[in-house]
C-alpha cells in the first residue's frame, strides 16, 4: 500500500507475472465461449479460416477482455484497496502509471488486429473499447450504476463477443436471428453481473458505487438476477420453437429448468452462494448459449 504513494512516474516496470494477473485471464473465458458460440451460429465452414478464428480469440480473450480488466483495476485502484488489497495495483506491485500503459497499449493492440480481420469487426472492438474506458473511466463511469454497469459488461461479454464470432465467419452482418438470440442472451446476462456485485457490497458502499446489492439489498437484488437470467431464455425458447429448432429449444428448456431448481438456494443467501451459483447455474446458462448456437447454425 505504501508504494502507491510513490510519485506517479518514479515506480519501476512490473513484473511479467503481475501484469498477467492484472490482465485477469478467468476473465476471458465468458468472452471466448461467447465468440465461439458466434461461430458456431453462423454456420460456416471452419476449412480455410483458422486465422480468423485465432485472432478473433485473442481479441475477445486477452486482447479487449485483458484490457478492459487493465482499465477497470486502473480505475478502481481506491475501490480495490478495500474489496481486493492483494490485487496488483493496489499492493503496489504494478505500481505508479503502469496499469494505464498497459490499458493503453492493450487497447491499440486490440484496435490493429481488429483491423486487419476485417470492418464488422473492427467496429465490434471499437465498441468494446468505447464500454470498456467508459465503464471506469470518467466522466462516464457507467459501474456507478447498478443497471447501467452490469448492462455494459453483459453487452460486451456476451453479445459483442457472440456478434465477433459470427462475423468472423460471414465476413458480414450477421443474420436477424442471430442478432436477436445474442441480444437476449445479452439481457440475460445482466443478472449474471449482478451476482458479482455481491462480493463487493462493503467497497461498493464506502465508495459511492450504486450497484444493486447496495441500492435495492441483498435479498431484492438476488430475485431480480434470477428474473433477469431466466426470462429471456424462455423468449429463446419460443423463438426457436417458432423457427423450428425443436431440438435446440429442448435442450435450452432442460438447461433453464436446472436452473430454475438451483436458484432457492442462491436465493436463500445471495451473498453466500453468488460464487456457488456462478459455477453451477451460470455454467448451464452458457451451456444453453451453444445449443442455441447449434440450431442457429443448421447443426441441429
Amino acid at each position: 500500500m505504501a508504494r502507491l504513494a510513490l510519485p506517479l512516474d518514479a515506480a519501476p516496470p512490473p513484473a511479467v507475472r503481475d501484469v498477467v494477473e492484472l490482465l485477469k485471464p478467468i476473465t476471458w473465458f465468458p468472452p471466448m465461449w461467447a465468440f465461439m458460440c458466434g461461430v458456431v451460429s453462423s454456420g460456416a465452414s471452419w476449412q480455410g479460416r483458422w486465422t480468423f478464428l485465432l485472432a478473433g480469440v485473442m481479441l475477445t480473450g486477452p486482447l479487449v477482455c485483458g484490457t478492459s480488466q487493465a482499465v477497470n483495476d486502473w480505475f478502481d485502484r481506491h475501490v480495490d484497496a478495500i474489496n481486493e488489497p492483494h490485487r496488483p495495483i493496489p499492493s503496489g506491485r504494478v505500481a505508479g502509471r503502469w496499469g494505464l500503459w498497459v490499458a493503453i497499449a492493450g487497447s491499440l493492440l486490440s484496435l490493429a488486429v481488429a483491423v486487419a480481420v476485417g470492418p464488422w469487426v473492427a467496429l465490434a472492438t471499437i465498441v468494446g473499447l468505447a464500454c470498456a474506458w467508459g465503464y471506469s473511466a470518467p466522466p462516464f463511469r457507467w459501474k456507478t450504476s447498478g443497471w447501467i454497469g452490469p448492462a455494459v459488461v453483459a453487452l460486451t461479454y456476451e453479445g459483442l463477443s457472440w456478434f465477433t464470432g459470427a462475423a468472423v465467419m460471414a465476413g458480414a452482418l450477421p443474420d436477424l436471428r442471430i442478432l436477436i438470440v445474442l441480444a437476449l442472451y445479452s439481457a440475460g446476462a445482466h443478472g449474471i453481473m449482478t451476482l458479482n456485485d455481491f462480493k463487493a457490497v462493503e467497497g461498493d458502499r464506502a465508495t459511492g458505487l450504486r450497484s444493486l446489492p447496495v441500492t435495492l439489498g441483498i435479498a431484492r437484488a438476488g430475485r431480480l438476477a434470477c428474473a433477469v437470467m431466466a426470462l429471456p431464455q424462455l423468449a429463446v425458447i419460443a423463438l426457436l420453437l417458432r423457427w423450428g429448432m425443436t431440438l435446440s429449444a429442448a435442450a435450452v428448456g432442460v438447461l433453464l429448468l436446472a436452473q430454475l431448481s438451483l436458484m432457492p438456494r442462491l436465493l436463500r443467501d445471495p451473498a453466500r452462494f453468488a460464487p456457488w451459483y456462478g459455477a453451477t447455474g451460470v455454467s448451464l446458462y452458457v451451456l444453453g448459449m451453444l445449443a442455441s448456437a447449434v440450431g442457429l447454425g443448421g447443426h441441429w
